[in-house]
């Protein structure tokens, strides 16, 4: 709807997770790093976090860019862990091409170690990636935990790659899996951005969708603090605002987006009282205000020194 009147070649803030829109802050590119490396050198267990928004199941999908390059890899991609046992492996089965329907527990095992070590004889890595993990239940975790008992003596015939929200980390941080949580690898986390990284992920969005850089902004700084602000970093509210922010300033027939469209967008989705990222509020202060108010200060402490001095007179008089 906006594209035009912006000169964009598509939605720049669409919410589908797409590699070609990653931001490689130092985070994301270290998480990424973490999980290819750990898939590739068979290191077996290896945990992603992070809240929700953060951006694991985009990172994920350039993950499995990455490993479908490759030739020798194959994986099964499960993003939905509520199932039973029996359920949860025959998916897994049919996912690395194998029959499936109608087998039992045991015959499904069965299949799945044998193809598991055919593969391994001929040194290929085979992956299992079980997104939304922190759903899994306790039963299932064991099933992941046994899974990884497909080992030769000197390496691991299955990589098994979680991801999930920080309620992942508690439950694999609890008593009952500690056998489980022994066994990670390689275990690393996704924050939300900063307000540097917020700036350069609209910026990034904005050129990958065909804007000019060298044009006036679309977002003010002021409106970019501002979605930084209510969005706290978080990606996916990042490209909320954002998107509706745009559509806000082409209904007006504005240039760009204002913080006013910024602050109508976020009282429209109830985010006007999310709270500032602890430690950054001072990153969205503009120097000259700070000065401002420093002079501010200095008067009204000459001011009461002042009135100090007054009453002092009176009082001798």
């Amino acid at each position: 709807m906006y594209k035009t009147f912006f000169n964009l070649s598509r939605n720049p803030f669409d919410l589908v997770p797409d590699p070609a829109c990653l931001v490689p802050t130092e985070r994301h590119n270290e998480a990424l790093a973490a999980l290819y490396h750990g898939v590739r050198q068979h290191k077996g267990f290896i945990v992603l976090t992070g809240e929700v928004g953060t951006g694991k199941t985009l990172l994920l999908r350039c993950l499995l860019g990455l490993l479908k390059d490759s030739k020798d890899i194959a994986y099964a991609y499960l993003f939905n862990g509520r199932l039973s046992p029996t359920e949860f492996l025959q998916y897994i089965v049919s996912d690395f091409g194998l029959p499936a329907i109608g087998k039992s527990k045991f015959e499904l095992l069965l299949d799945l170690g044998n193809f598991l070590a055919s593969r391994g004889s001929k040194k290929m890595t085979t992956v299992l990636i079980v997104d939304e993990a922190h759903h899994l239940s306790a039963d299932i975790l064991e099933e992941v935990r046994l899974l990884s008992n497909l080992e030769t003596t000197d390496d691991k015939l299955l990589q098994i790659v979680l991801v999930g929200q920080p309620e992942l980390d508690e439950k694999l941080d609890s008593l009952e899996l500690r056998q489980l949580k022994q066994r990670i690898a390689v275990r690393t986390q996704l924050c939300p951005l900063d307000a540097d990284e917020t700036r350069r992920y609209i910026r990034h969005r904005l050129q990958t969708a065909g804007r000019d850089p060298l044009s006036s902004p679309l977002f003010t700084e002021d409106a970019v603090a501002k979605v930084y602000c209510y969005s706290r970093g978080l990606p996916r509210l990042i490209n909320t605002i954002c998107e509706n922010a745009l559509i806000g300033a082409y209904a007006r027939r504005l240039p760009g987006v204002t913080p006013e469209i910024v602050a109508n967008v976020a009282k429209e989705f109830r985010l006007e009282t999310a709270p500032l990222p602890v430690g950054e509020e001072s990153k969205l202060r503009d120097p000259a205000d700070a000065q401002q108010a420093m002079r501010v200060l200095l008067d009204l402490v000459d001011a009461l020194e002042e009135a100090g001095h007054s009453i002092q007179m009176r009082a001798r008089a």
